[in-house]
């Protein structure tokens, strides 16, 4: 365990939803929630850095995360504090809430140009090049058997979520065996990635027997998180791209998709996949 003194951070987690009226195809007016999407402008020293879209669940994860990602901090040691502030702007439209980060001996090379990072599909902003030393990267040789996985599609399913309830959003968490260390929902799966690495890195957690779980498809920027996090096996209820794939492969992370009911397609590493074929196969009505 580290001794070195860990960075502050407050709370100011807001709320994931807020309710809006509607009026349905037979003219019926109601209040459902729909996600609460929220800018979030980070300053690191002062300086702004990029705003993030996001939920706000555990904004200070999301950033602590977000700077370990984009490697624009190499130990967790070097900040100090993680401030969040949601009032500022507060009652006008698009004013965006406050991270200021502050560092204990400053970062010389912080980028000059302030990004948004929307909440579609891709990242949006990519301040280095993720692919480098990516050959260093050394994975645990940890396997998941076939009940395990079964076992984390499912405590997935029965996670009361904000999606149940506002739809719009993607999940991701992080598991040792069927056990969910962590449940993260944002309105882009990177921010939700990038909670879990603010989590594991504030409190040490090491990924070499972990499983990540991503609601959202692996695209190569997923698999390469999932691997400067060390974790090893990344499931995903969507697909994979090709680059996805062969960061994948590269690596020798075993990358599952399609991951619903008691069906998954293994695109690599099966190697780490703790095959049983006498596990009860999904009833024909649930088969594709």
């Amino acid at each position: 365990m580290s001794l070195s003194p860990k960075p502050h951070l407050t709370q100011a987690n807001a709320a994931l939803t807020q309710g809006v009226q509607v009026i349905n195809e037979f003219g019926e007016a109601s209040t459902i929630p729909i996600p609460a999407e929220r800018a979030l402008t980070v300053y690191l020293d002062k300086r702004e850095l990029v705003t993030l879209m996001t939920l706000g669940a555990h904004p200070e994860w999301l950033v602590l995360g977000f700077l370990r990602n984009q490697r624009l901090i190499a130990s967790v040691e070097e900040i100090e504090s993680i401030t969040v502030d949601w009032t500022i702007g507060e009652g006008e439209l698009g004013q965006p809430g406050v991270a200021a980060v502050k560092t204990r001996h400053g970062v010389p090379d912080t980028p000059q140009a302030p990004r948004v990072v929307t909440t579609g599909c891709g990242q949006g902003s990519v301040f280095g090049d993720l692919m480098a030393d990516i050959d260093a990267i050394a994975l645990a040789p940890a396997q998941i058997s076939q009940t395990t996985l079964y076992s984390l599609v499912n405590a997935i399913r029965i996670q009361e979520t904000t999606y149940k309830s506002a739809g719009s959003v993607h999940a991701c968490a992080l598991f040792r065996g069927d056990e969910m260390l962590m449940f993260v929902e944002d309105v882009g799966r990177h921010n939700a990635v990038d909670t879990i690495a603010g989590w594991m890195w504030m409190n040490e957690v090491s990924g070499q027997d972990k499983v990540f779980y991503t609601t959202g498809r692996l695209t190569s920027e997923m698999v390469i998180k999932s691997a400067q996090m060390g974790v090893p096996i990344a499931v995903s209820r969507s697909g994979i791209t090709q680059m996805g794939l062969d960061v994948a492969q590269r690596v020798g992370l075993c990358a599952i998709g399609r991951a619903t009911h008691k069906r998954f397609l293994c695109f690599s590493a099966p190697e780490r996949l703790v095959w049983q074929p006498q596990a009860p196969r999904p009833p024909d009505s649930l088969k594709p």
